[in-house]
């Protein structure tokens, strides 16, 4: 903004969820005034935290200037034809920027019918914008209806806070990556919540694991020495970091191309590998990641008992696989997480992840709405 007069606008939305079209109204409010005031309205039946909401929101314009999202509780009936409505929404908003530090409003920003009328009562003037969403086709109720068919409309922070996700997780050799490989296949041609292309996000451990035995192939032959085992691998806190960040760096792409995520390991299973290879002292991969995770909706536990151990040339942990099976179930538990532990045939194991997995999916896709919600239909 240029000029000595100091402007002040505001945005207001329910943010449920925030998504490109929110962001482009914002983006045109804060160039065009000093400072923008973004209230999030959230009523306590909506299924999405208000602070979940704020959070998304801040992030995803913090590289704008001037601009301060504001939460607030609403559970005040929305009804354009009462007065009583209108008095109370417009005080309410007041306080709210008031209580921001954000001084009196000059310019009410909106996609909607109603922004004259609350421009007039809050004494500012109103700026509509892009009224008939020709510019980014998408709105809250679109997104709540068929959240798959508008991922990619919403921004990355949406996506990543919004994404179902479930981590497999076990000892060596327990069927943790047949379970997410089938579980992807599952949700992927799933009848009620298909998921085209969903495949698990794989495990770079082992990755890893390939590459440290070429270079300490190569190592070898060149000082004569012969080839290493995998007893001979030398790991170091630095590799855990590198993989836990890696693993995180991976989880989060998935995150961004799907509303559901399988995950077969995360940076928290990192953690303990390194306990395994490095010893309980070393923490490199919490530091770089493994302690500090995104919200996770399901860990599922792959046992030991019942699964023979396969020696594919590259697995050292048969005689550990009963105390690293104790390591997650004692630190899933200690982290307050949701985790269940898988006993079984392959296709008992698979059946009974599905049921839970089909339960978060039910709750997760649903949002709930007051009764006076009016849906927003992209003509």
């Amino acid at each position: 903004m240029t000029g000595t007069a100091s402007t002040t606008g505001l945005v207001i939305g329910k943010f449920y969820p925030p998504h490109l079209g929110h962001l482009a109204l914002i983006e045109r409010a804060a160039g065009e005034v000093d400072a923008l005031a973004v209230l999030v309205l959230a009523s306590t039946i909506e299924s999405i935290p208000l602070d979940d909401r704020v959070a998304w929101l801040r992030e995803a314009t913090s590289a704008l200037p001037g601009v301060t999202i504001i939460g607030l509780p609403d559970d005040g009936a929305v009804d354009y034809d009462s007065e009583a409505a209108w008095v109370a929404e417009s005080a309410r908003m007041s306080a709210a920027v008031r209580a921001a530090g954000m001084g009196s409003l000059d310019v009410v920003f909106t996609s909607e019918g109603y922004g004259e009328e609350l421009a007039r009562r809050l004494g500012a003037r109103a700026v509509t914008h892009d009224a008939r969403r020709s510019g980014v086709r998408v709105s809250g109720t679109a997104v709540r209806g068929d959240l798959l068919a508008n991922w990619q409309l919403l921004p990355e922070t949406t996506r990543r806070g919004l994404a179902t996700r479930v981590i497999v997780v076990g000892a060596e050799s327990t069927g943790t990556t047949t379970l997410a490989d089938a579980l992807a296949a599952h949700y992927r041609d799933h009848p009620r919540w298909p998921h085209p292309g969903l495949a698990a996000v794989p495990e770079y451990g082992r990755e890893f694991t390939y590459l440290l035995h070429a270079e300490a192939s190569v190592a070898a032959e060149t000082a004569g020495r012969p080839a290493p085992s995998m007893d001979d691998l030398v790991w170091r806190p630095e590799h855990f970091a590198l993989i836990a960040h890696e693993q995180n760096a991976r989880e989060e792409e998935a995150a961004l191309a799907l509303p559901l995520v399988i995950a077969d390991t995360d940076a928290f299973a990192t953690t303990l590998w390194e306990r395994r290879y490095v010893g309980e002292h070393s923490i490199a991969s919490a530091t770089a990641g493994g302690a500090t995770l995104p919200r996770r909706d399901l860990y599922l536990v792959t046992d030991h008992v019942d699964v023979p151990f396969v020696d594919d040339g590259w697995r050292d942990g048969e005689h550990i696989r009963p105390a690293m099976t104790g390591w997650f179930v004692d630190e899933l538990t200690r982290r307050g997480a949701s985790w269940i532990l898988l006993r079984g045939s392959h296709e008992e194991r698979l059946d009974y992840a599905t049921r839970a997995v089909d339960a978060l999916l039910a709750h997760r896709r649903s949002f709930a709405s007051p009764p006076w919600d009016e849906p927003t239909i992209l003509a």
